[in-house]
């Protein structure tokens, strides 16, 4: 199998007319590209100067754009480089670690939500008990966690899918232009105990976090209604951005398990948009919602385009 690893090269049959219109993907995704490392690093670089802004909540929304540049610095380079290549080939190893990095970054983005979900939680809802709860070890904590805890349950599902003798390639085409789930198709054997093992993964990284956003806003909706104005406004401006993002992944989490049910039975140019819709206006979606609905971080903004206007 080691040897399989170091010479196997997979096709990636997702791409539509690249030889045709490669100068103009490539110049749309570095275009995209240089926008999220900037638009993301300019509110993480806002955070970080700002004394105001050393605050659990604000910790948190600078832990999840550097996760979005992180998810997007696995997919873009290579995608640029298929662009200008002959041939769109990606060895079986490099794959594994694109699809372990994939998963890994998108499942810390449902975690750092709920974390930002809980963060709200506390402000709105214990007010007087929030600073002794969420102290710097237990932000530091619930990073750590974020990010290990994802990492070690996909780390788990690739080396099984290393070492598990029923793991050979049949299918050297991958119906995609990155490696998610669609992995799964160039696999002689559907293995039923890894299947198993993927379905306690989403549950554990995707399903069980969201369904806890989803009760804790919940309490949360409740106590600002039972509560005065200001309680009900403080909700409304922290809590949105939160919700509009959790929905927004999680619309894109749908369309990444609705592409590798379809498989090859859904037309090509449709299956690439989607995907489209998987890496490309997320990471950017992030910045602009926070920038502009967070009302300290959106007030620094306009400092800072001010000074670089007066410049």
């Amino acid at each position: 199998m080691d040897d399989e690893l170091n010479i196997t090269y997979i096709t990636l049959d997702g791409h539509v007319e690249v030889h045709k219109y490669r100068y103009l993907y490539f110049v749309i995704m570095l275009t995209v590209y240089i926008l999220i490392i900037c638009c993301n690093f300019t509110i993480v670089c806002l955070i970080w100067i700002h004394n105001n802004l050393h605050e659990p909540m604000y910790i948190f929304i600078a832990a999840l754009l550097i996760n979005s540049v992180l998810f997007s610095t696995n997919i873009y380079p290579k995608l640029l480089i298929d662009f200008m290549s002959e041939k769109q080939i990606i060895s079986y190893s490099t794959c594994l670690f694109q699809f372990f990095l994939f998963y890994s970054l998108g499942s810390s983005e449902f975690l750092l939500l709920a974390v930002m979900a809980y963060d709200r939680y506390v402000s709105i809802c214990k007010p007087l008990q929030y600073p002794t709860i969420m102290t710097k070890t237990t932000v530091s904590i619930f990073l750590c966690l974020a990010w290990l805890v994802p990492a070690c349950h996909i780390a788990v599902l690739v080396i099984m899918m290393i070492l598990s003798a029923d793991m050979k390639l049949c299918n050297l085409t991958l119906n995609g232009i990155i490696c998610n789930n669609s992995i799964y198709n160039l696999h002689c054997v559907n293995s039923r105990v890894r299947s198993i093992f993927g379905v306690i993964l989403l549950i554990i990284t995707a399903l069980f976090p969201f369904l806890f956003i989803v009760f804790t806003y919940a309490r949360i909706l409740v106590v600002s209604y039972r509560s005065c104005r200001n309680v009900r406004k403080k909700a409304a401006q922290t809590c949105l951005p939160h919700l509009l993002v959790l929905i927004s992944f999680s619309c894109l989490c749908a369309y990444d398990v609705t592409i590798v049910r379809l498989g090859s039975e859904f037309p090509k140019t449709a299956r690439l948009i989607m995907t489209l819709q998987v890496i490309l206006y997320h990471p950017l979606f992030n910045p602009i919602i926070y920038g502009l609905k967070m009302k300290e971080i959106s007030k620094h903004l306009k400092k800072l385009f001010c000074q670089t206007k007066a410049m």
